[in-house]
């Protein structure tokens, strides 16, 4: 590990793994592949390169080999001003994930080659979560991390103890994966986990998905979102988990080249709902992170919920305009497209 750095009041940790993406160029399919792009992302990852352009001081935590595909990696972060300075170096490799982008009906497709990885098979003792968390203010936990392994799962539910004895702010993105861990394993573990959050993030399919929890009138699978059904589902979850804060972000897939993106809030008795983004996809990977970096960084900052919420869905609207894992905007960017100029015209 690196030298620690001084904390602030601000700091946000983030724990989980850092991937290599290979993906072929454009819209190419898998089978018709002889090169791939290669670039660096991962869900909690993601969130640190965001907080980290908005100015925050992030940081994140991994296991990552001992070798020079682990180190391009932490390159790839400290190049957007990530702390890497609490990454362990140990394990066989780097996880890689495959991505084929898809277009207009044609789904994108995914294929995981992370069995093994450095940080699947991590330890708890790995991470000395009481000295990395010391004088941090938030722990950003994902729903991806506890699928990898019985030592990754372990971490994690150490890491939110921890941070819950010393008074940090836990926010947990349920983020469930279907190619990782069954919904039975995935919702028993989660169920465990998501008590010790302050901030739960989920989308339109994993509450029911992992806890049986439904919205009336929805269904994902055919593209039809009715925003103000998910209330219910919001306020579930918060009586279920006794979350401050719950977010359920919202996509209406239209085709794979286009959604309709929104979010709703729910605190305090009171359910929002976003404005609606329709959205012509440039790579949506990643998405859901930046609007977790978003409501973040809007309860930091002491935004209103209502802002708060704006600022989070506008982050990740932007995203998807962004190739990469990496959400790559600035406040100012994020803000006048939630003050509502959505007219994508030049700027002089």
């Amino acid at each position: 590990m690196g030298t620690e750095k001084q904390k602030t009041a601000e700091k946000v940790v983030a724990f989980g793994e850092l991937m290599l993406r290979l993906a072929p160029p454009g819209y190419g399919r898998f089978v018709q592949a002889r090169s791939f792009r290669a670039s660096y992302g991962g869900s909690e990852a993601n969130t640190a390169v965001s907080l980290a352009g908005f100015g925050l001081d992030a940081a994140f935590v991994t296991k990552i080999p001992e070798n020079e595909l682990g180190q391009a990696a932490i390159n790839e972060l400290r190049a957007f001003g990530v702390d890497t300075s609490d990454v362990v170096r140990g394990g066989e490799r780097l996880g890689i994930y495959f991505l084929e982008k898809g277009a207009s009906q044609r789904p994108s497709k995914v294929i995981y080659d992370r069995a093994g990885s450095a940080i699947a098979g991590a330890l708890p003792s790995d991470f000395p979560w009481r000295r990395i968390l010391a004088g941090a203010k938030w722990l950003h936990l994902s729903g991806i991390t506890p699928a990898l392994g019985p030592g990754p799962r372990a971490a994690c539910l150490e890491a939110a103890e921890t941070a819950k004895e010393l008074g940090l702010t836990v926010s947990l993105d349920l983020n469930y994966r279907r190619n990782l861990w069954p919904p039975e394993e995935a919702g028993a573990f989660l169920a465990r986990l998501a008590p010790y959050a302050d901030v739960g993030i989920a989308n339109e399919e994993d509450a029911a998905v992992l806890f049986g929890i439904r919205a009336q009138g929805s269904d994902p699978s055919s593209g039809t979102i009715r925003a103000e059904s998910y209330r219910t589902v919001a306020e579930a979850l918060a009586a279920r988990f006794g979350w401050s804060l719950t977010a359920v972000t919202l996509r209406s897939s239209l085709s794979a080249s286009d959604n309709l993106w929104a979010a709703g809030l729910y605190a305090d008795g009171v359910w929002r709902v976003s404005a609606s983004y329709p959205i012509r996809i440039v790579d949506r990977v990643g998405a859901g992170d930046s609007f977790g970096a978003g409501l973040i960084y809007g309860t930091i900052r002491g935004y209103a919920m209502p802002e708060t919420l704006e600022f989070a869905v506008a982050a990740s609207c932007l995203k998807h305009t962004i190739e990469g894992d990496f959400n790559l905007v600035s406040v100012e960017e994020v803000r006048h497209l939630a003050a509502g100029d959505r007219s994508g015209r030049v700027r002089r």
